[in-house]
């Protein structure tokens, strides 16, 4: 290894949303040779002196950072997100994985874009054609209308799968692609719902929704609708949980007018107690193939439940969820079952990317390495891939 860059200290430290004086404090710098531990820490920065091993592992675990990015010959770059509309501190903010799989993102979107424009594709008319100044309820119905999306037929759905399947048709049949992705293709790689929930790349050509797939399934047509209102703003960039600010309000209440008209929540019943509120939103929601929190959020925002007692619900549900996931990761550990390799990944793809690639193979516009960047898996398993059912009608 070779000598450590001051400027990857001051990079790794500022990242974690920590001062010279909060960081000398968690690394647990003591006074020395005259100087405070502060003083210590900003000579570190300033390259005056070498940090041992045994100081960077404390910086690595105080400002969440591999050990091995101490050593790079420079801070590395953070992605291009667009605009972030998440409001969160320094270490997820700047989460390394994130910008790992933007940059794989965009570089994707560089090669589906060049598969559309040599099958002369038709640029997406809606992308970019809202503003915030138009009501909720007009934007939502002009939403569902493109898609040709039947909130009758979205709640007719068996599961919250199936239901999340038939949204996923109508968005991409309406020209956007949507990507299951949370994490850089093994589960060491996880990226937490916390750190993001959904991403928009706003392109005529080729708009993109991802969504972070470590979020409870129930969620994912939510957001999927959120980050498709995003779309028709004309707003590329990340999402995570909670809504801060306009944006994200504004495009939380599209989703949900999608999803949850205001009018049905007239006649919801008084929630007189927290565990009345948790049972009566269950049922609720289940029987209309939504999350919990979303109807949690939709009473919220119509003044039927205060922040407090949305607080509540919204840490009780997740709870819940992160309970139900240990148990089902504990009982996949025990079967040693689960879907196959190319189930998984053909649905983090989805089927428009699918057919795209597909067409553009048959046709010789794209080589098999081409084609395995897009699909995120190795040329040999192309082929596999795209003959194990994929569907070949979108765009």
């Amino acid at each position: 290894m070779g000598a450590i860059r001051p400027e990857i200290l001051t990079w790794a430290r500022k990242t974690a949303g920590l001062s010279l004086e909060d960081a000398a404090q968690t690394l647990g710098l003591k006074e020395a040779r005259g100087q405070t531990g502060t003083e210590r820490l900003a000579a570190l920065e300033a390259g005056s002196e070498e940090p041992s091993r045994p100081l960077l592992l404390k910086m690595s675990q105080a400002y969440r950072r591999p050990l091995l990015v101490f050593y790079l010959n420079q801070p590395p770059k953070t992605g291009d997100r667009g605009q972030d509309f998440r409001t969160l501190p320094g270490p997820e903010r700047y989460n390394p994985e994130l910008d790992a799989l933007i940059r794989d993102i965009k570089g994707r979107l560089g090669l589906i874009r060049s598969m559309l424009e040599d099958a002369e594709s038709e640029p997406v008319g809606f992308i970019g054609r809202a503003t915030m100044e138009m009501p909720v309820a007009l934007l939502a119905a002009r939403a569902a209308e493109r898609m040709h999306f039947a909130l009758a037929e979205y709640r007719a759905e068996k599961t919250h799968d199936a239901a999340f399947a038939y949204l996923r048709s109508k968005i991409e049949a309406s020209g956007v692609f949507v990507l299951l992705l949370g994490n850089l293709g093994s589960h060491h790689t996880n990226i937490p719902v916390e750190v993001f929930r959904g991403f928009a790349v706003s392109d005529m050509i080729a708009p993109l929704i991802v969504i972070n797939d470590q979020d409870a399934r129930a969620a994912w047509s939510f957001t999927a609708l959120h980050e498709l209102a995003h779309l028709w703003l004309g707003d590329t960039g990340i999402s995570g949980p909670g809504a801060t600010n306009r944006v994200e309000q504004y495009c939380n209440d599209v989703a949900g007018e999608i999803l949850l008209p205001a009018k049905e929540l007239a006649a919801f019943p008084k929630l007189v107690t927290l565990q009345k509120a948790i049972t009566e939103i269950s049922e609720f929601a289940e029987a209309r193939r939504l999350s919990r929190r979303m109807v949690a959020y939709k009473l919220l925002r119509a003044g039927v439940i205060n922040k407090p007692t949305w607080s509540e619900l919204s840490a009780h549900f997740h709870k819940e969820w992160l309970a139900f996931r240990q148990r089902q990761t504990e009982r996949q550990r025990a079967s040693e079952g689960g879907p196959s390799y190319y189930v998984v990944r053909r649905h983090r793809v989805g089927p428009a990317l699918l057919g795209l690639v597909r067409r553009s193979l048959d046709e010789g516009n794209i080589t098999y390495t081409k084609a395995s960047r897009v699909l995120g898996v190795k040329p040999r398993n192309v082929e596999p891939l795209l003959d194990s059912g994929v569907m070949r009608g979108v765009r």
